[in-house]
């Protein structure tokens, strides 16, 4: 019993010791855990801070990753830009289906498929932004061409419906006159002035066309032809609205149609490789009398795409899906049975990738009748129209096909010059100007 007491206490005592020992290493390493939280050594950052490295290379690379894909994008759009490519009006809703400058080239008309037709301001092509007055069709209508009547301020509309087309011209009233200088009145919205509803029944109307009717005892007024995507083509008057005359191509289906600078002719590429002309005759007193069959072109060797008239309203430039462009005299004596003479034959300088002639889609002469703009889906050239030579190309002018093409019938500023301007629209919701190139 006496030997047992010591050994009890022995063991009680080394017990305490290994467990004083215990908790004061632990308590050691404790405060050392806590020192190191609350004042890390920064030379022991690194280590530490290595599993959040990554995030901190990710966000330091994306920075450099997107200036260099923000560098890429402007070298790329670099290397597409085209040197005529001077301005691009944005804003546009949905697909841009037409295009029309007004009379003095200072307006500019987009009839676009969101249901509103833009009125840009010109005042400087090259300028950074436009003003534009917006015109909202019916509710339910679809703008598919604009032309000018008489003026600026004069803008007759083709829209299509599910129930139909309509023509609607929108003018807008004349502000009154104030006593006092300093009021300044704005110009109140256009309204309706005339419309028309179901006018080539439910077919679309292709193309709109207005111009100045100034030959022979014509009065000066202007007239707007319609083409329907039918057989049929409307004349009409633009100030009134009122039926001028009705032509039937009866060439199955239409593709355009257009009248001559002078009013004097109607011209229509169809179905077929021939091309009909019309005459519209002239009363004494400046109205139109009657539109008569004139004379028909015949020489293309497949369907005729796109035609213009030159500028004295004496030619008509025509292209056609068999690889050629023809140039054609209608200044003849038809009523004497005079046949119209093609005058020149180019071949058209575009092939797809295996060669082929491929045709042009649309076909604009520049108002001094030497620069010819042509279009093929997205693709833009312009030809001298005196021998066919390709001037310049724009392989991508548009994001998707090109829809409209207009010329300025004036020179508009451009900076500190004056040059003519090529409008064209696109199914990309754009529009955009190009300077028209050297001859």
């Amino acid at each position: 019993m006496e030997t047992t007491l010591p050994i009890a206490i022995l063991s009680i005592v080394l017990g305490s010791i290994v467990v004083l020992l215990f908790f004061t290493n632990y308590m050691h390493k404790r405060q050392s855990e806590v020192r190191s939280i609350s004042s890390p050594d920064p030379l022991q950052a690194t280590p530490n801070s290595r599993p959040s490295k990554p995030p901190q290379q990710h966000s330091s690379k994306k920075p450099h990753s997107k200036s260099h894909s923000h560098a890429s994008d402007k070298d790329q759009s670099k290397r597409i830009h085209h040197h005529l490519d001077v301005n691009t009006l944005k804003g546009h809703g949905d697909a841009v289906n037409g295009v029309c400058f007004s009379p003095d080239g200072r307006c500019l008309a987009t009839a676009c498929a969101d249901g509103v037709v833009r009125v840009f301001k010109l005042d400087d092509a090259s300028s950074k932004s436009f003003k534009f007055l917006r015109i909202n069709v019916p509710t339910g209508d679809h703008p598919t061409a604009a032309a000018f009547s008489d003026d600026a301020s004069c803008l007759v509309v083709a829209s299509q419906t599910l129930t139909g087309t309509s023509l609607y011209m929108y003018g807008e009233e004349k502000p009154k006159a104030s006593t006092d200088s300093k009021q300044q009145l704005k110009l109140p919205l256009p309204e309706i002035k005339w419309e028309h509803q179901k006018v080539h029944e439910r077919r679309t109307i292709l193309t709109l066309v207005g111009t100045t009717a100034t030959y022979g005892s014509a009065d000066g007024s202007t007239i707007i032809a319609s083409c329907s995507e039918g057989t049929d083509i409307k004349l009409w008057h633009g100030k009134t609205g009122k039926l001028l005359g009705n032509v039937d191509t009866n060439q199955l289906k239409n593709t355009m149609a257009t009248i001559s600078p002078n009013g004097r002719f109607i011209a229509a590429a169809a179905f077929t490789a021939d091309v009909k002309v019309w005459e519209i005759v002239y009363s004494k007193d400046g109205s139109v009398k009657e539109v008569s069959k004139a004379m028909q072109l015949k020489g293309h060797k497949s369907a005729v795409t796109w035609l213009c008239f030159t500028p004295d309203s004496e030619q008509i430039i025509t292209a056609s899906k068999d690889g050629s462009m023809r140039i054609w005299n209608i200044n003849v004596r038809y009523h004497l049975d005079e046949d119209p003479k093609t005058l020149k034959v180019f071949p058209i300088p575009l092939q797809d990738s295996k060669g082929a002639a491929l045709h042009y889609d649309r076909l604009c002469l520049s108002p001094d009748g030497r620069i010819l703009a042509v279009t093929h889906g997205s693709t833009l050239q312009w030809l001298c129209a005196e021998t066919g030579k390709v001037l310049d190309t724009a392989e991508k002018a548009h994001e998707g096909d090109i829809t409209g093409i207009a010329w300025s019938p004036k020179t508009i500023p451009l900076g500190d010059k004056q040059v003519l301007v090529l409008a064209t629209a696109g199914v990309d919701k754009r529009v955009k100007l190009w300077e028209a190139p050297s001859l």
